[in-house]
């Protein structure tokens, strides 16, 4: 229960001193969003990369700092249970009229679970749930998003004023061609309907960038329709300015907002305004994946963990080993009615896997400060992560006792009888379907047709599959990700069909590797011999030994050799090293090559 009184002395300063931690932290992310800004007119792309990369680490140096200064000036460790309770009083105080109220209550979170035993990590100690609402919080600066209000015949000086008001430094290469273009697209999807006497434009003030591109996010109104788009704005080879695409629609813009992206860089002031208008455009994407793409991963993970705790209590079925073929390295566990896969590292490996806990946990760090280029998974990092023992299954507790001992603790919940499992360190990813076990049905519906029809469909299945993963390898090769282990077990098929790799052990810089031929055989012994006569160094790859093992099934094999042949040459892989190395930085674009107007000296799709 909450004290009926407010007095102790330390209580407000304490609060005090960590609203001061969070409203430095929140200051400098929003400075380096907004110099993101300035880095796309000066066509400054490692500088935006590194950017993205650096503004991760942001939050939990923060926190470091505010845990230290509690400490210090405080010896907050050592205060009574009283005066925390006090404590999240006076912060609830500081709150109001705050305009990150949200990140702020996380913030506070990160910084007492630092301090208090795990034992206090409860409601009356934290804030399990928010405390402020975040409805109609008016920014003192700039609008969330600016109305505009066109005619039919006036929609590209619309556009025009539209851009004009992001105020970029720089010109276009041909604002006028490009705003009628996107005017003429407008007006073709409402061809068959009255344009409405609301017909509008909502657009967020502010532009998101990511890589080499600034994206106009808002939505078209008119009558009760509301459709949302994106403008991915680039840079010409003459370093001006032009619009390479309409985006239109809920699915597109879930391509740009995937989770398997990097974050964006935009200046919020009020970021819940922005998260709400942008689940206006995607409902069926959660908010707490909305916020992890605008760089906000901690809020990310807190909402995702009261999403997760109210899928616990709506639900009755038991967590389990995860289907299909069991990693080397993670023991991976999901529960059937929860779109997301749980992952522990092993405290052990067999010999040919030659790591440790700490280079897999760099691995997967690699991955979250990387450009994923919609090609890796994004993942939520947790320690200490508390689930009711009997919603278990026995089976999947022995395993993680086999195999991670280290990272399993099984005691009373809370002290109240209720018996919970604790596992020490998890990643959560989004569930996908196997690509192995995706590929599994076609070669089954192959082999057994119901139909002619039906057969074409598992062969055209099988070979939109393939294509897309070598479609996925290549992206990757652009952002200079070598996936190391290429089986088609670790990768996955989206709900959108799009394959993503999301096995991270064994990945590498393409720039680390060294990427050989097979030697010619000496003479005839080599020739014949099962081991390799050749030496290998330890970053060796030898891309002509993937085949036997990705392409037994031959129409697997038809359908990656007419597409994808390169991947086992070596030259492929030393061109693109080569490449990177020279400092020159490839376009992966998150909308389809056939939703690009034609512009003269654009930028290529890998």
């Amino acid at each position: 229960m909450f004290p009926q009184r407010l007095d102790s002395p330390l209580a407000y300063d304490i609060a005090k001193a960590m609203m001061d931690g969070f409203n430095r932290h929140y200051r400098l992310f929003r400075a380096e969003s907004a110099r993101a800004k300035h880095r796309f007119e000066t066509a400054d792309w490692h500088g935006q990369q590194r950017a993205q990369r650096e503004r991760i680490e942001f939050y939990d140096l923060r926190v470091s700092e505010a845990v230290a200064r509690l400490e210090k000036e405080f010896k907050a460790g050592e205060q009574p249970m009283d005066v925390w309770h006090q404590i999240k009083l006076h912060y609830i105080g500081l709150l109001v009229d705050h305009h990150q109220p949200e990140l702020a209550e996380s913030f506070f979170n990160s910084v007492t679970t630092k301090i208090l035993h795990r034992t206090y990590f409860q409601n009356d100690f934290i804030f399990v749930r928010p405390a402020i609402s975040t409805e109609y919080i008016e920014p003192r600066g700039a609008p969330t998003y600016r109305p505009y209000y066109p005619a039919p015949d006036t929609l590209a000086d619309t556009i025009e004023q539209m851009l004009d008001d992001f105020a970029l430094l720089g010109s276009f290469a041909n604002k006028r061609r490009d705003a009628e273009r996107v005017a003429r697209v407008i007006l073709n999807r409402f061809h068959q309907v009255k344009l409405r006497a609301n017909f509008q434009l909502q657009v967020l003030s502010g532009l998101f960038f990511r890589n080499k591109g600034a994206y106009v996010v808002g939505k078209i109104m008119n009558g009760f329709t509301e459709l949302p788009f994106s403008l991915p704005i680039l840079h010409d080879s003459h370093g001006r300015f032009y619009i390479d695409a309409a985006l239109f629609g809920e699915d597109d813009l879930q391509m740009l907002f995937s989770f398997a992206r990097a974050y964006f860089m935009v200046d919020m002031e009020v970021p819940s305004a922005w998260v709400q208008f942008l689940r206006s455009l995607m409902p069926r994407k959660p908010r707490a994946e909305i916020y992890n793409a605008l760089g906000l991963a901690k809020q990310g993970k807190t909402l995702f963990y009261r999403d997760f705790l109210s899928h616990l209590n709506y639900s009755s079925d038991r967590f389990r080993i995860a289907p299909g073929i069991k990693g080397m390295v993670m023991l991976v566990f999901d529960l059937p009615s929860f779109p997301f896969v749980f992952k522990v590292i092993k405290d052990f490996y067999p010999p040919q896997k030659d790591t440790t806990r700490e280079q897999i946990k760099g691995k997967y760090m690699l991955v979250k400060q990387h450009d994923r280029v919609g090609r890796m998974a994004d993942t939520l990092e947790y320690s200490d992560v508390g689930f009711p023992l009997d919603r278990f299954e026995p089976e999947l507790i022995e395993e993680i006792r086999k195999f991670a001992p280290s990272q399993l603790e099984i005691g009373d919940r809370d002290g109240n009888g209720e018996m919970e499992v604790v596992v020490k360190h998890v990643y959560i990813e989004r569930r996908m379907i196997p690509l192995n076990i995706y590929l599994q049905e076609a070669f089954d519906a192959l082999a057994n047709p119901e139909s002619p029809a039906h057969a074409k469909r598992a062969k055209e299945q099988l070979e939109r599959a393939v294509i897309e993963y070598g479609n996925a390898i290549k992206d990757m090769v652009a952002a200079n990700i070598f996936p190391g282990d290429m089986l088609w077990k670790n990768f996955g098929v989206t709900r959108g069909g799009k394959v993503v790799f999301y096995d991270y052990d064994e990945i590498e810089y393409v720039t680390d590797c060294k990427f050989r031929k097979v030697p010619a055989p000496r003479n005839e012994e080599d020739e014949m011999s099962g081991e390799v006569w050749y030496s290998v160094g330890p970053k060796d790859v030898f891309p002509e030994t993937f085949e036997p093992f990705l392409l037994g099934n031959k129409d697997v094999r038809a359908a990656f050799m007419a597409h994808h042949a390169d991947l086992l040459d070596a030259a492929f892989w030393q061109h693109h090293k080569e490449r990177i190395q020279a400092g020159q930085m490839l376009d992966v674009f998150p909308y389809e090559e056939s939703q690009r107007f034609q512009h003269e000296g654009h930028a290529t799709h890998f």
